[in-house]
């Protein structure tokens, strides 16, 4: 792997120089601009409500949920971490997820 290009890691210190010079530029938009809106990933209600109620007894996809929420993939996964701290959802093989 190293051949193809791969970086030779043997402590945390490797990564985090690895990754320094991503995580120093801005973030830009497809014009070139820098994004001056926040990331929103902080679920508000409605969303909440909306992942729930797609949720049921039977394995469906997080995919899936996201597609059918018309939610950000950020937004969905915020949303099911927050129902599986609370105890409600079941993580299954293949990236899905079921309620309790």
């Amino acid at each position: 792997m190293i051949k193809q290009g791969a970086t030779l890691v043997t402590e945390a210190a490797d990564i985090v120089n690895a990754v320094q010079p991503i995580m120093e530029r801005p973030l830009m938009h497809p014009a070139g601009e820098p994004d001056s809106e926040p990331f929103e990933s902080d679920p508000q209600g409605h969303d909440r409500d909306q992942i729930t109620n797609l949720l049921g007894p039977a394995p469906i996809s997080i995919d899936d949920l996201v597609r059918m929420s018309g939610a950000s993939p950020a937004i969905v996964r915020t949303v099911l971490l927050e129902l599986e701290l609370a105890g409600r959802l079941e993580r299954h093989g293949g990236g899905l997820v079921s309620l309790l």
